[in-house]
């Protein structure tokens, strides 16, 4: 099946969708302190999403234990939340959570720090958030798929760092990943022409040192093969004759993506 086209009105579904996952991550962001436990983010999680209706789209994925992805240092992305994994001063944690509501799906990741950072580990948040920025930009009618790719890649590498190749952003309506698969590196002008209408999770996964990853015994969490940290940023952003749409934040928001 190629690229679904979504309506205004699955457009807006989308966007309520996107209302429960910006809540949560917001929520989680602040509850990310030293001493607190990824289980204790992963029960919020799921309290928060279901007071507001909404089903949490990992669990039961590929048989994904979890509601919450929670990846620290150099976790990439799949991290299983555990009671016994605590939060300490100068980590950094992706938070990546999903929804279905009313039968569309919304996804989104920030990846905060805890407590105080070391400028390095800053630099590297910055610079992957910009190069979401940068990604979102692209998302308009008349570009190319790779357009949006190119963004991401050529904003990292100029900064001293690297994209992870081996996961890739998507597509996603109605099903959590649909067409297309949107790569963080790539030539710019190739791959289908942005239409109105298309939304895509555009989510830059960018490491300190080497793009290469590995994932642990437990099949899920994806780690840098040279135990240098990553960070991880994503939104659900549309295409619109008026640019792109992120369904992931409320519309009132502007500036910086997170």
């Amino acid at each position: 099946m190629g690229i679904i086209l979504k309506s205004q009105d699955e457009l807006e579904k989308m966007y309520c969708a996107g209302q429960v996952v910006w809540e949560v991550l917001n929520e989680l962001r602040g509850m990310a302190k030293p001493g607190v436990s990824t289980m204790d983010l992963e029960q919020a999680a799921e309290k928060r999403s279901a007071a507001r209706g909404a089903r949490p789209a990992f669990k039961g994925y590929l048989g994904y234990p979890c509601v919450l992805c929670a990846s620290i240092n150099e976790e990439v992305v799949h991290g299983i939340p555990s009671a016994r994994r605590k939060l300490a001063e100068g980590d950094i944690i992706s938070l990546d959570f999903g929804v279905a509501l009313e039968g569309y799906y919304a996804d989104a990741a920030v990846t905060v720090p805890v407590g105080r950072i070391a400028p390095e580990t800053q630099r590297l948040l910055e610079v992957t958030r910009e190069s979401l920025d940068r990604a979102i930009e692209q998302v308009r009618p008349g570009k190319r798929l790779s357009d949006i790719s190119h963004a991401v890649e050529s904003w990292t590498v100029q900064h001293g760092f690297s994209v992870v190749r081996d996961f890739v952003g998507h597509g996603i309506g109605t099903k959590m990943h649909e067409e297309p698969q949107l790569p963080n590196f790539g030539e710019p002008g190739r791959g289908p022409r942005l239409e109105a209408g298309m939304v895509l999770a555009i989510e830059p996964m960018v490491n300190a040192g080497s793009p290469e990853v590995e994932v642990k015994e437990d099949k899920w969490t994806a780690v840098t093969r040279d135990g240098r940290r990553s960070a991880h940023f994503e939104h659900t952003v549309a295409v619109t004759t008026n640019g792109p749409w992120i369904l992931t934040r409320p519309r009132e928001v502007s500036g910086p993506s997170w």
